[in-house]
């Protein structure tokens, strides 16, 4: 665990730290975000680690999520890119009192909230233009994502309100290269800017009734009477072109495929065939075949979480092993097939990245 994680459970051990926790969920949120959180959002909550994941310590986020904005994000990801949604609800590994605990460590050091004020309604269509003019470049458009928060994710927009969208522009993310547009925007250019951005709302996907899980009697390897893949030299010694995987499985190589991230995005959309091993759960790697059989692995990020898992199969011996370069994001992109749990084509989501990204670095909401 990291200097900082420790030096916060030790803060919040002295105390009650809000409604219903106490200090032991603030130090399993701490344990919680070292392992699941981390590798994406940094030690220090700082962001940008992998994905342009936002920062988590900014002051002006911290002084305006809601409890339900933040749960929402934990719990139901945001669809369409690398973050996944952790709450057992939708497949992933996380109870309630899990994601409470979550919160309470991501909010230690917050400053006070905010007192927020919603935007008088503005003008769209004035809107588009000062979104076009300013923001564009970062956070891509509706159907296009950039380097910073895709602002037309249903998720995201769901839990967003217009007054945490205007904070949020008014006040800029210190620490981040998101701006404070207070004095460059007049309040009716930013009274538009939330009324465009809110004009990209859709409806959010409901959970389903029933925690899903994964079927626990997948066949584990693809194609196992096939001939062995015959893959070009790694890039990096690590990175497999997805172009090449593909040519490999419509020749019916033999193959394992790995899904390293959370397992509800393997329930939504997966490699046809691949099997689920989440970067911070691996004990299934004891079922794999360690006998040259190929075993490739891929996550969103598209190298961090499939990278983790990559490592752990290096160490335990598996030498034909590799990272699908690419990712499922790109997959996706590339109109290469993908499927859902039950099997049938899962769809593109909107916003997939761009293969030559918009903005010149990552943003933070």
């Amino acid at each position: 665990m990291r200097l900082v994680v420790a030096a916060l459970v030790l803060s919040s051990a002295c105390k009650r730290v809000g409604p219903g926790i106490t200090h032991v969920d603030a130090a399993h949120g701490a344990q919680l975000y070292g392992k699941l959180c981390a590798l994406c959002h940094g030690d220090q909550r700082e962001g940008g680690k992998a994905d342009n994941a936002p920062s988590l310590s900014s002051p002006t986020l911290l002084a305006s999520a809601s409890d339900d904005y933040l749960r929402n994000a934990i719990v139901r990801g945001r669809p369409g890119t690398a973050m996944a949604g952790y709450g057992k609800q939708i497949g992933g590994p996380l109870s309630d009192a899990d994601v409470s605990a979550l919160m309470e460590f991501i909010r230690q050091g917050a400053p006070e909230r905010a007192v927020m004020h919603a935007p008088p309604p503005g003008n769209a269509a004035e809107g588009k233009n000062v979104y076009a003019q300013n923001c564009r470049v970062c956070h891509g458009e509706q159907g296009q994502r950039g380097t910073a928060v895709y602002l037309a994710g249903p998720s995201f927009l769901a839990a967003a309100s217009d007054e945490f969208l205007a904070f949020a522009i008014d006040n800029g993310r210190p620490g981040t290269k998101m701006a404070a547009w207070r004095g460059t925007l007049t309040p009716n250019q930013i009274s538009d800017l939330v009324s465009y951005i809110r004009s990209w709302s859709r409806p959010v996907e409901q959970p389903p009734k029933t925690e899903p899980k994964v079927p626990d009697n997948l066949p584990i390897v693809l194609n196992p009477t096939g001939p062995a893949p015959a893959f070009p030299p790694l890039k990096e010694d690590r990175y497999l072109p997805m172009a090449d995987v593909k040519a490999a499985m419509d020749k019916g190589a033999k193959l394992v495929i790995v899904d390293a991230r959370p397992p509800s995005d393997w329930l939504h959309v997966h490699i046809p065939g691949a099997i689920s091993i989440p970067y911070y759960d691996m004990k299934m790697i004891d079922k794999l075949p360690n006998d040259g059989t190929w075993v490739l692995t891929y996550c969103a990020c598209p190298h961090h979480a499939s990278g983790i898992v990559l490592d752990e199969l290096r160490k335990r011996g598996f030498k034909n092993s590799a990272v699908i370069d690419e990712g499922i994001l790109g997959w996706q992109r590339a109109g290469y097939p993908a499927v859902d749990v039950d099997g049938k084509p899962a769809p593109v989501p909107p916003g997939l990245p761009p293969a030559t990204p918009i903005g010149p670095g990552p943003g933070a909401h």
